[in-house]
């Protein structure tokens, strides 16, 4: 028996040799967990047998993996993704009713379709969330693929116009206006210069975000006296090639804008918001309701003129910039046009024993009896690590450690292998005898 008993020491001890060897193969593969041979001995006894008998050897347990943390290795890759504590990504093997996979490897790219896989080309798993990135729906079955905008944003009509402006207290009045009469009326054309003083642009949007040009035209209507130390100013603003009446009531002819200053330069009149009448330009996807705020800052100053500040509150859709993931997992896609868009929260998923998870390969699990269901949650909450964008977690496999346990592991063998050489020559010992 002595035979069988080293055979079964020499198959342990390759067992042992094939695991660690595994071990020190994969000490470069992202989200590896090493694996520990767990063996125990055999006992032939009778059931009411109390003297102690020799052993029949060993027998292998199991192949234990070790679910502990591993090293983190920075990256530049907003998707590269790393979890420090417990919990697995969730992945999925296909669009619809795919096979659900965990793992520890966070290297997720992007598809041609804008789904966010592993390096199979699993999709990355994650929560629906609401505009300010609160969960809308949780459990296994609310999960869905991430996929990245198909459109780039959102754009938003301009409705408000905010600005100061400084006007020359010694600016005459425009050659066209100065030969005013009954006979020769002014007349305002914003393409010639000689009608108007100064003029300011910006770009307004529609509600599609098509681009529009808008631009305010400034003339000067009275200078001051010494019975009226006041100036006005006329500003007519032109969105494309429509212009604006200031009068929401009157749209034909538009009234244009009357600025008001006193003899200090201090803005008169208007003293709050102006609403203009709604107007269509060509282009535009829909006639835009404009308000234009001139604030507190705008006067009249022996100054050039001078455009302080000219903002407005629209903006067209914008190009996908970047996409930043935080230690919750939430997802947040930038956009070129300063918005930015919450897409959901990364699913994290936890076992009751993942030491009975299922190998799949690649650094991939799936669940099993022994394991239980997944207990699916978010970064940061009990029981669930937190994210680490930019990071990837290489394999806790402890290099010089394996190199001493293989050692060890050869001498278990080259033992046993002495033991059955050593029980052969006794045999040949005894049959020697015989003869």
């Amino acid at each position: 028996m002595s035979y069988y008993t080293s055979l079964s020491g020499l198959k342990a001890a390759q067992t042992d040799l094939a695991v660690i060897s595994n071990n020190v193969a994969n000490v470069g593969t992202i989200g590896f967990k090493k694996s520990n041979t767990e063996f125990g001995d055999i006992i032939s006894s009778a059931p009411l047998q109390t003297s102690t008998t020799a052993g029949q050897g060993t027998r292998l347990r199991g192949i234990a993996q070790q679910f502990t943390q591993g090293g983190f290795e920075n990256s530049d890759r907003a998707l590269d993704l790393a979890i420090s504590g417990q919990g697995f990504f969730a992945t999925r093997t296909g669009l619809t009713n795919g096979t659900l996979t965990y793992t520890r490897n966070g290297s997720f790219t992007v598809n041609k379709d804008r789904y966010v896989v592993d390096e199979s080309g699993a999709f990355l798993q994650i929560l629906p969330t609401d505009n300010e990135g609160t969960v809308t729906a949780a459990g296994i079955e609310a999960t869905r693929n991430l996929q990245l905008p198909l459109t780039s944003g959102v754009s938003r009509a301009t409705t408000t116009l905010q600005m100061s402006v400084t006007l020359p207290a010694e600016a005459d009045l425009p050659a066209d206006r100065s030969v005013y009469s009954a006979s020769n009326p002014y007349q305002f054309d914003r393409f010639d210069a000689n009608s108007y003083n100064h003029s300011s642009a910006t770009t307004v949007y529609d509600v599609n975000g098509n681009p529009l040009p808008a631009t305010i035209y400034y003339t000067r209507q009275t200078t001051p006296t010494g019975a009226d130390p006041s100036s006005t100013w006329e500003a007519r603003l032109f969105v494309g090639d429509v212009e604006v009446s200031s009068d929401a009531s009157q749209t034909v002819p538009p009234t244009p804008l009357t600025l008001t200053f006193d003899g200090q330069g201090n803005m008169t009149a208007p003293t709050g918001v102006i609403t203009y009448a709604n107007a269509q330009p060509s282009g535009a996807a829909a006639p835009l309701g404009l308000t234009v705020d001139f604030g507190t800052a705008t006067r009249q100053a022996s100054s050039p003129f001078t455009l302080k500040q000219f903002t407005q509150d629209g903006y067209a859709a914008g190009q996908l910039d970047n996409i930043s993931v935080d230690s919750n997992g939430l997802v947040v896609a930038t956009f070129s046009n300063g918005t930015s868009q919450s897409i959901g929260k990364i699913v994290l998923a936890n076992f009751t024993n993942p030491e009975g998870l299922r190998q799949l390969g690649d650094g991939k699990w799936s669940a099993t009896g022994n394991s239980g269901e997944p207990l699916v949650g978010g970064a940061g909450e009990n029981g669930y690590g937190i994210i680490q964008s930019g990071a990837l977690e290489q394999a806790n496999v402890d290099i010089t450690e394996e190199l001493v346990a293989l050692i060890a592991a050869q001498r278990n063998f080259s033992a046993n292998a002495k033991a059955i050489e050593t029980a052969n020559t006794m045999t040949q010992t005894i049959v020697n005898l015989r003869t």
